[in-house]
């Protein structure tokens, strides 16, 4: 047993620049999980770098800006309309949201109704103890949920302190990440080991993958929220931009965030219009969405991310949410293939060794 284990290390590790990965990667991934919650400003702007980097590069490169006129131009721009839209938005939201939780309970009531009738129509497969036990349930778990969500709300705006914090912080750190960014990572590379070829290898893969991800994944929520959006206001369903705002977000949560925010579109749909022709209408229209998300603007937008299997997929977003919580979630699919990225270097470097 020893020797095989002492076999499979020298194979393994006998390659300083696999060392080197494995101390980088073992580093990154202390760094963020003791310390995640400090980092969350910078982890918000390096999200926005990625994002704003291609109109930057596009100025820069067609129009002949310097690059840090562009920057000004480009960062100004996006947080500008950021704080415009959310100063529109967030009250119709948090009225959409407020009048939702209140209405719970009487959706639930109608919804009880509903569940109740099953039992006198098809009595040979549906019974009423199992309708009612499960009912109760699932009221008692969403109504908690509402409350929760409620006060974490106003516990949220109560911070107003760390949310000004962050809305100084965020914009100026995206701001000196794309103007400096070549000094910035050569002075980073002087911290690295200088035999970093297999590290070099595996960042240049991945770079360009997570700056595609990140502005994939902004368009695709943009997108699916629009059309979802439409679809609900075409219906006349009730909290359509709450809504249609959900669903956007859902997709950070591959197939999983589909089933989820599916539920209260369903509840809400019930409530306003019963089992009828424009219930069921809605629901089509509102699968048809999905269904063309999942299957042409995903493929569209990440090419090389739908290569991974949906298992990987949920496996990775169950992991790496549980570690590092909303990060962990939205950087599943780059986390993803990074694994993948960095088993493939190694069996590279493996293979070559034994080869030689």
């Amino acid at each position: 047993m020893f020797a095989m284990f002492k076999n499979w290390y020298i194979r393994h590790f006998s390659d300083p620049q696999a060392v080197a990965l494995l101390g980088l990667l073992l580093f990154s991934f202390f760094l963020l999980y003791f310390f995640g919650n400090l980092l969350a400003p910078l982890l918000i702007a390096i999200v926005f770098a990625y994002l704003l980097e291609w109109p930057i590069r596009m100025l820069t490169k067609h129009f002949k800006f310097p690059r840090s006129l562009a920057t000004i131009f480009v960062v100004g721009c996006f947080f500008g309309c950021l704080i415009f839209t959310s100063i529109v938005l967030t009250p119709i939201l948090w009225n959409q949201a407020t009048s939702l939780i209140h209405n719970l309970p009487y959706m639930f009531e109608r919804l009880n109704v509903w569940l109740m009738d099953l039992p006198q129509q098809y009595p040979e497969i549906v019974d009423t103890q199992i309708i009612d036990s499960l009912f109760n349930t699932i009221k008692e778990k969403s109504l908690a949920f509402g409350e929760s969500a409620l006060k974490l709300s106003l516990t949220s705006l109560l911070s107003l302190v760390t949310l000004g914090v962050y809305a100084f912080l965020v914009p100026l750190m995206t701001f000196f990440l794309l103007k400096d960014k070549e000094v910035l990572i050569a002075y980073i590379s002087r911290f690295l080991p200088r035999n970093r070829t297999l590290v070099s290898q595996v960042w240049q893969e991945m770079r360009q993958q997570i700056a595609n991800y990140i502005q994939g994944k902004v368009f695709e929520i943009i997108i699916v929220a629009i059309v979802s959006y439409i679809i609900f206001l075409f219906f006349g369903l009730n909290y359509a931009l709450l809504l249609a705002l959900a669903v956007g977000i859902s997709v950070l949560v591959p197939y999983i965030g589909a089933v989820i925010v599916t539920i209260p579109i369903i509840v809400v749909a019930i409530f306003q219009f019963g089992i009828g022709s424009t219930f069921w209408y809605l629901m089509i229209a509102y699968i048809v969405s999905q269904l063309l998300d999942g299957n042409l603007l995903v493929p569209f937008l990440f090419s090389e991310a739908v290569n991974l299997h949906p298992l990987t997929i949920i496996i990775a977003v169950i992991i790496f949410g549980g570690l590092w919580g909303f990060w962990g979630v939205f950087f599943a699919i780059p986390l993803a293939t990074l694994v993948k990225s960095v088993i493939n270097a190694w069996s590279s470097t493996v293979t070559a060794d034994t080869t030689t």
